[in-house]
Parts: structure tokens; C-alpha cells; sequence
């Protein structure tokens, strides 16, 4: 087994959520958008605060992921910002 084998990588990523209204209801429910992988937390953080402004996104959630290389297994997210209405974290 090499060091690469066993190295976990942290993916960092910038999630976006957009409401669509529920049928025969005056609710909404949402929904994943649109998904950004960064190299740093910073940036991550940064295009999620900046999608949460735009008129067609409800929310956004920066968070970080490891995986563990050798197995493939990923980690719960961790996250960075949370910004607009996003789901709560037990529907996560």
C-alpha cells in the first residue's frame, strides 16, 4: 500500500437551493440548484454568500467533505456558511 492509497482529500463545495411550489399547495419545497467544488474553504465560502444574492436561488450551503482515498468513503459534510433559506440539517 502507498501514501496515496490511504490519503484522504477534502472536497470543498458550494451547493445551491431553489424553492419550486408544491402542487395543489401554497408551499414551496426545496431543492439542490446547482453544485461548485473549490480547492480552498475561502472560495467555497465566497460563491456561496454571492448565489445567495441572486434572484433565482433561495439559499446556499458552503461545506467540506473528506474522502478517504483507499476506501472511497466520504465524510458528513461540515459546514462552512449557510446563507438564505436552506433545509434544515435532520432533512440533510
Amino acid at each position: 500500500m502507498t501514501t496515496e492509497d490511504s490519503a484522504e482529500k477534502v472536497h470543498y463545495i458550494c451547493q445551491t437551493y431553489v424553492a419550486k411550489p408544491i402542487k395543489g399547495s401554497d408551499q414551496v419545497s426545496l431543492q439542490i440548484g446547482k453544485q461548485f467544488q473549490y480547492t480552498t474553504a475561502a472560495q467555497a465560502q465566497e460563491r456561496a454568500e454571492r448565489e445567495a444574492r441572486s434572484e433565482d436561488c433561495a439559499g446556499a450551503d458552503a461545506y467540506y467533505v473528506v474522502e478517504d482515498a483507499g476506501s472511497g468513503e466520504v465524510s458528513e459534510p461540515t459546514f462552512l456558511v449557510r446563507v438564505g433559506d436552506v433545509p434544515d440539517m435532520d432533512a440533510l
